[in-house]
């Protein structure tokens, strides 16, 4: 099999996982991602297992699968953001920043708002409010409406008052 059915084998392996991943049946998704992973790498299995071992809280397990998706696509921002998310559980805010920096300027990353989300979680934790504010609000900018967001910015124009 030529590369490209060799990686489209793997991306087929790796939205199978994603299905039993949804549906919570992590055992199975963690079984295909990683069965994806053999076939050919891809920063996607890489990341989605981290996600997959994150519900588990195999947090660390977690961060060492997103650093091998950034070390086969450093393109990729979810690995970043969730590196970031996966920090912030541990409390660990100061080293979030900078993986959620870097996913707001990944040139592949859907969705798009949520390291702006995050960091405005971190930026609340912190006491930094207008920070927090200008995370949320930039969330806002690419996804209007999100109710999350709306949420904390009224909780945080509200302590500022």
């Amino acid at each position: 099999m030529e590369d490209g059915g060799i990686m489209r084998q793997a991306l087929a392996l790796w939205q199978e996982g994603q299905k039993h991943h949804l549906r919570g049946n992590l055992d199975r998704a963690i079984a295909l991602y990683t069965t994806s992973l053999q076939v050919y790498p891809t920063a996607e299995a890489y990341t989605f297992r981290g996600w997959a071992y994150s519900f588990r809280g195999r947090i660390d397990e977690a961060i060492e699968e997103c650093k091998k998706a950034i070390a086969v696509d450093p393109t990729f921002g979810n690995p970043y953001n969730d590196i970031g998310s996966y920090l912030v559980k541990q409390r660990r805010f100061d080293e979030a920043i900078a993986w959620l920096e870097q996913a707001k300027t990944a040139p592949r990353y859907e969705p798009r708002h949520f390291p702006y989300m995050n960091l405005g979680r971190v930026y609340t934790h912190k006491g930094m409010r207008l920070l927090a504010i200008q995370e949320f609000e930039a969330a806002l900018e690419i996804h209007p409406g999100d109710p999350t967001c709306l949420l904390a910015l009224e909780q945080l124009r509200g302590e500022l008052n």
